[in-house]
């Protein structure tokens, strides 16, 4: 699977995921090759190619979002898109699929291996509690979750305004530390990693892996910010058939 990516995680036997990267593909530059996204201007033929052999690598089938940074979990459909930020499964060879290019790709599974979940969580996201209910859309207790948190934005790279820092510190003071002070005046450089952790631990979740990756200075990954005409990358985890 070229450079893809497989999450290290304990997740029970049964349970599968990957996060695919800019190689393999059929996409012409910028969106140079395995463009995902079908939003970005990119050929939709080009599109289509990358999104078949995606299935055919993986052998599942996907169920793409309409993703609007809001905190909608619905239930993974293949045969329809829908306008969510997250989505769930229990129904085996169907894949949990999130697109991200700087934005944070959550996976979840219960300990039991029976339901598996996807988020995209931006800060906007992140902040009003997509992460939360990704974890609600279990019947588990969030002690029971596994989540594995994929390649975001490092914290060198993503400069935030004071809004971003109080949308955060207004319900959950502990995040304070996940800011610090950017070289402009009034900025501050957060790290998204961290946040998350903030966030799903006050949630109940503390089995949580992965993070350290930086999309932005890691060329094997789309990023808006190193440049705003760009691909996206997927995230995508599967109860194996």
């Amino acid at each position: 699977m070229t450079d893809w990516l497989i999450p290290d995680w304990p997740a029970p036997a049964g349970i599968k995921a990957c996060v695919t990267t800019r190689a393999g593909g059929v996409s012409a530059a910028p969106f140079d090759s395995f463009n995902l996204g079908d939003h970005v201007d990119d050929d939709p033929l080009a599109v289509a190619r990358n999104r078949s052999t995606l299935t055919s690598r993986l052998q599942v089938e996907p169920a793409w979002l309409k993703q609007v940074h809001g905190i909608d979990v619905v239930e993974a459909t293949p045969a329809e898109v829908m306008q969510a930020d997250a989505s769930w499964s229990r129904t085996p060879g169907i894949a949990c699929t999130i697109m991200t290019a700087d934005c944070l790709p959550a996976l979840f599974c219960n300990r039991q291996g029976t339901q598996v979940a996807a988020a995209h969580a931006g800060w906007r996201g992140l902040a009003a509690g997509v992460l939360e209910a990704a974890v609600d859309s279990f019947d588990d207790a969030p002690s029971e979750i596994l989540v594995w948190l994929g390649p975001a934005i490092g914290p060198q790279a993503f400069e935030v305004g004071p809004e971003v820092r109080e949308a955060f510190m207004a319900t959950h003071p502990q995040t304070a530390n996940a800011f610090v002070p950017g070289a402009n005046p009034g900025k501050f450089m957060a790290d998204i990693y961290q946040l998350a952790r903030a966030r799903l631990a006050a949630h109940g979740v503390t089995a949580v892996y992965g993070g350290g990756l930086s999309t932005y200075n890691d060329e094997r990954f789309f990023s808006y910010r190193r440049g705003a005409r760009t691909g996206r990358f997927a995230s995508l985890v599967w109860i194996e058939q």
